[in-house]
């Protein structure tokens, strides 16, 4: 066996014609010699000239077949190098461009096309055209009434002159182009799990000049060609398929994991031998831990349970049944925590069990909260304990609320003995501190925060709601006056030169909750706060201050004011304010 290459073929064939040329001139000479011979009655052996044309036409005959092989050869190689071509990328438009340029050189055709179709009715989509020259690959110059033919008999079709074929005399298309030689193919796409066979469109060429351009020979060519075609296209749509898939899966899962993320409630899955498969952010922050510690570990590795709670589990994931419960477990780096912990199987497409999935809500500060009221309920009434429920669920956006705000300077540092240490200080202020807060809860008002010597102190939250809030704020300020005046006496200070002053102001204020999950403060923000606490900053020692607000809510809301006497004082501008501030003294008795 051997190998023939292009450059030996034609060594070979211009031997074979040189022989040829050596016959040829041997057959004239012979003839020329016989003239000479029969002169002299001298004869060449009978049949000796026939002998020789025959070994010409012979050599001749064989440089033909010898270029038809290297031809047909030539054509083979090229066909493989198509494929290989075809099959090195999913580019396939890309490829099959290429190969198609390949194929119109290799067959002598001007142009190619490679045309979709679901059957032979349906609209024509020309995915790949091409020509010797842009001007040529015009697809309004095929003509559609030959592919159609080959789609409907999934049969290739050859025309040596379609301009004079009475098979195509209907066609607009090659009489107005002048069409001669035409080939058209059926692409044929095999079902890969069937086997079944289907004409998904057609390759077609042809060469509007010249007639007898194609033979069997390149039908066939044509043939192999639309086969690897064929393949190479559905593997491009199969593969465009298994992307769309990924995708549809990658966005399915960022879905999922969107969702999760967004979810409050701790997450987390687990396969049948209760490995963790998956857990959300809430869920590691609720058990303390990182997904990539967890994923693929056995479930006691993120949370550990006690032996009702792992035969709960096993319950669900052996039986299917669901189940909820309240469970205690201690966490490591938490501590105890209390979570209220539903179990559902997680069922594959079978309908086998394949795990399960696991809801948690984290219901420690819930309990703690709720003892800590339990321990309340003991000391305080139903209503304050009903209040102190509301501002617990308020939501952390707060709640807009009128109020009534008072800011305390309860005393001055700078009249404490200059030799008091810093602890006999601290027990002079807490004296302060305490007086004022007695004065504060018997009046029901709500200590909002101590600020050093300070105090802001709040009337009609959630907590403490009172109609009367203005009215109930300067009857507190006036109780902690006195009781401001018995301090004096009982330290010896002189009550003549007091060192408490006080500032209240009414109006809207935003209350809720601030700070963590595990630590909260109720507590009050708004420009009433901040109006209150300038006011009191511009107060004098002794004096306590009412802003006009607070006035007008005390004349619309508190008819009876015989209690005290409110001094009208001129209006100032505070800092930061533009407009200027109303002010009253509430007056000695």
């Amino acid at each position: 066996m051997f190998t023939t290459t292009t450059g030996s073929v034609n060594s070979l064939s211009a031997q074979l014609q040189h022989l040829s040329n050596q016959v040829l001139d041997i057959a004239a000479a012979l003839l020329r010699h016989e003239g000479l011979t029969t002169l002299r009655d001298i004869h060449l052996p009978s049949g000796t000239l026939n002998a020789v044309e025959g070994l010409q036409r012979d050599l001749i005959d064989l440089v033909d077949a010898l270029s038809e092989n290297d031809r047909e050869l030539e054509q083979l190689r090229a066909l493989a190098t198509t494929s290989a071509l075809i099959n090195s990328s999913l580019d396939v438009d890309t490829v099959l461009s290429q190969a198609m340029d390949n194929l119109i050189d290799l067959i002598n055709a001007e142009r190619g096309f490679i045309v979709m179709a679901q059957d032979a009715a349906s609209d024509l989509e020309f995915r790949v055209s091409r020509g010797i020259n842009d001007m040529e690959a015009q697809e309004s110059e095929v003509s559609r009434k030959f592919l159609r033919r080959v789609l409907k008999s999934g049969q290739p079709l050859l025309s040596d002159n379609a301009m004079e074929e009475q098979l195509h005399s209907d066609s607009d298309t090659i009489h107005k182009f002048a069409l001669r030689s035409i080939m058209c193919v059926p692409l044929i796409f095999r079902d890969r799990v069937s086997g079944s066979e289907r004409i998904g469109g057609a390759i077609y060429v042809d060469n509007k000049f010249k007639q007898a351009v194609f033979s069997e020979r390149e039908l066939n060519l044509l043939t192999a060609f639309a086969n690897q075609a064929a393949v190479a296209i559905e593997n491009a749509i199969l593969y465009q398929q298994v992307e769309e898939t990924m995708r549809e899966i990658n966005r399915a899962r960022l879905l999922i994991e969107n969702v999760f993320a967004s979810i409050d409630s701790g997450i987390m899955t687990t396969d049948y031998d209760g490995a963790v498969t998956l857990i959300n952010r809430a869920g590691q922050d609720i058990l303390h831990v990182q997904a990539h510690q967890v994923i693929g570990q056995p479930l006691t590795s993120a949370l550990s349970f006690s032996d009702e709670l792992e035969r709960q589990i096993s319950a669900a994931r052996q039986n299917g049944q669901s189940v909820a419960l309240e469970a205690q477990s201690e966490i490591v780096g938490r501590g105890r925590a209390i979570l209220n912990v539903r179990l559902s199987p997680l069922q594959g497409d079978n309908g086998m069990i394949q795990g399960a999935a696991m809801l948690l809500d984290d219901l420690t500060d819930e309990r703690e909260r709720d003892d800590m009221l339990d321990t309340f309920s003991r000391y305080l009434s139903a209503d304050m304990i009903k209040n102190i429920h509301q501002i617990a669920e308020l939501a952390k956006g707060g709640e807009r609320r009128e109020l009534t705000c008072v800011f305390i300077s309860t005393c001055n540092f700078a009249d404490f003995p200059p030799n008091h240490l810093p602890q006999q200080q601290m027990e002079m202020l807490n004296i302060f501190l305490e007086t004022a807060t007695q004065v504060v809860h018997s009046t029901r008002g709500i200590v909002d925060k101590y600020l050093g010597n300070e105090m802001m102190v709040l009337f009609n939250t959630q907590l403490n709601p009172d109609l009367y809030h203005a009215r109930s704020a300067i009857q507190m300020a006036v109780a902690m006056r006195q009781a401001f005046e018995r301090v004096y006496t009982h330290l010896g200070m002189n009550g003549s030169a007091p060192t408490y002053n006080m500032a209240i102001h009414t109006g809207i204020a935003t209350l809720g909750n601030v700070g963590s999950m595990r630590r909260r403060s109720f507590t009050a923000l708004g420009d009433t706060i901040n109006t209150a606490k300038r006011v009191q900053e511009t107060a004098l020692p002794g004096q306590i201050l009412v802003t006009g607000e607070a006035y007008d809510y005390l004349l619309a809301n508190s008819p009876n004011l015989h209690d005290f006497h409110l001094n009208p004082l001129p209006p100032i501008t505070l800092r930061g304010k533009r407009r200027e501030t109303r002010l009253f003294e509430v007056a000695h008795d």
